[in-house]
């Protein structure tokens, strides 16, 4: 097994991966306003550009899941961010919609290549510890997510989008040279507590029968339902926020990077805290896991509906967006006539605790959901069961930007996240209970298969 120092050096490895990676892919979410002025497009062809990257990260979770399973994951995961780098930097070159459309689709590739980071990481450390450890990594998402929200008010004004690109796509490259040299392969299965004390450890590899053993786990079968509509409200707001608060809050730059930030960094927490909660009542009940999302989402749509709904954009806002486009002199001289009221204060403030508290809860089932997976799955097709997971998960997402921008042309914004996400949290929270019933068996069935194997290792080892 590595050392217990080393594997907390592959751990800030991967969280830098994964951040970097998250700045990269959910950059686009916040440049969305000046990539549209740049090829003048409206909601419905931006929401084509980012439904295209989701396809192609959908259509390749198969083949990265099969190939982590395969081959050597440490080193495919450096041709992932090989991969990462190029593609963004093709995508700053693009010159026109269409050729953006295109560039911009080839960065999904990479986008389904975490599996194997997770699967690597379910072999450094044993399962009572791993909701902590994917939630700490998770963290990195919605961090990536903030600093690219930095990125994006700062820089891209002063440098171009573009210029952001070739900067984020330039780090990959680099992160893939080190990846590749600096990350060992540990043996898959040797945190299992079934194989501690053994010196040496079989070489398990994918196996077709054992990854069509996977339909028949009664969990991962509603995990992998929860998961078609549970990834909805994270494309919506990942890729439509910003643009709500520009457009229907009348929030400024700095307004919205001064209510997202605080928001980011609550989210953030959530993962950490999700994990590590759920890594508790594990230790208490097999349920334990499942039990922490199914609360988390229905308090999440309650939040969620509270702050879109409860708190009012101020006419005032209104007014001051207005007398800023205004262009027609009689339009000017109405404004110096009729001074605009004071926006009340206590507004702004409400809108960002309440959202402060939704995004706290949103993040709780992500640790968990991959953890549970582990908990039932056999090491050498941990990769093939999170990457079918993945790919249900983006099969039903790829659709919801541009579900979302085709709503919110013909209504609002607000409308569209509303209904996709709070429609979406519900049904989960159906599949989360009735899996929290079936999981004990599930996980029984996987430790005697550990056992078995731990068995015939001893054996083998006597004999020689």
């Amino acid at each position: 097994m590595a050392t217990s120092r080393y594997r907390w050096v592959v751990v800030l490895l991967f969280f830098f991966f994964m951040f970097l990676h998250q700045v990269d892919k959910l950059l686009i979410g916040p440049l969305t306003t000046p990539i549209m002025e740049t090829f003048g497009i409206q909601e419905d062809l931006m929401g084509a550009v980012f439904t295209g990257a989701l396809i192609v990260g959908t259509v390749c979770y198969p083949l990265w899941g099969y190939l982590y399973d395969r081959f050597v994951r440490s080193k495919l995961l450096a041709l992932a961010s090989f991969i990462w780098g190029a593609t963004t930097w093709l995508s700053a070159l693009a010159p026109n919609y269409g050729t953006f459309v295109a560039t911009r689709a080839s960065t999904g590739i990479d986008d389904s290549s975490y599996p194997g980071l997770y699967s690597l990481v379910s072999d450094y450390f044993e399962p009572q510890m791993r909701g902590r450890i994917i939630g700490l990594l998770e963290l990195s998402m919605p961090m990536g997510y903030l600093a690219g929200t930095v990125l994006a008010t700062l820089l891209a004004p002063r440098i171009g989008w573009r210029s952001v690109f070739y900067l984020t796509g330039s780090l990959g490259i680099v992160l893939a040279i080190v990846i590749f040299f600096a990350v060992r392969e540990p043996v898959r299965g040797r945190s299992e507590p079934e194989m501690e004390g053994l010196e040496h450890i079989r070489t398990y590899r994918f196996d077709w029968k054992v990854a069509r053993g996977l339909f028949h786990k009664p969990t991962l079968r509603l995990m992998f339902l929860q998961g078609f509509f549970g990834v909805f409200p994270w494309q919506v707001i990942t890729y439509w926020f910003f643009r709500y608060l520009e457009t229907e809050r009348f929030y400024g730059p700095e307004d919205v990077l001064l209510t997202m930030a605080p928001a980011v960094l609550v989210l953030s927490s959530g993962y950490f805290v999700g994990g590590a909660l759920g890594d508790r009542l594990f230790r208490r009940t097999p349920r334990g896991r499942l039990i922490v999302p199914t609360v988390a989402v229905l308090v999440g749509a309650i939040l969620l509906l509270i702050t879109l709904l409860a708190i009012p954009v101020p006419e005032s806002a209104f007014l001051r967006q207005v007398e800023r486009q205004a262009q027609d002199s009689w339009l000017r001289a109405y404004f110096l006539g009729h001074p605009i009221p004071p926006e009340p204060g206590w507004i702004k403030p409400a809108f960002l605790v309440m959202l402060c508290l939704t995004a706290f809860f949103i993040p709780f089932a992500a640790p968990n959901v991959v953890s549970t997976i582990y908990d039932i799955t056999l090491p050498e097709v941990r990769s093939t069961a999170l990457s079918v997971q993945y790919f249900i998960e983006s099969a039903g997402a790829a659709t919801a930007p541009l579900l979302a921008g085709l709503i919110a042309v013909r209504s609002s914004l607000q409308n569209a996240i509303l209904l996709i996400c709070v429609s979406a949290w519900i049904l989960c929270a159906f599949f989360f209970i009735f899996a929290t019933r079936l999981v004990p068996r599930d996980i029984a069935v996987l430790r005697q298969q550990m056992r078995e194997r731990a068995e015939q290792e001893r054996a083998a080892q006597a004999a020689f």
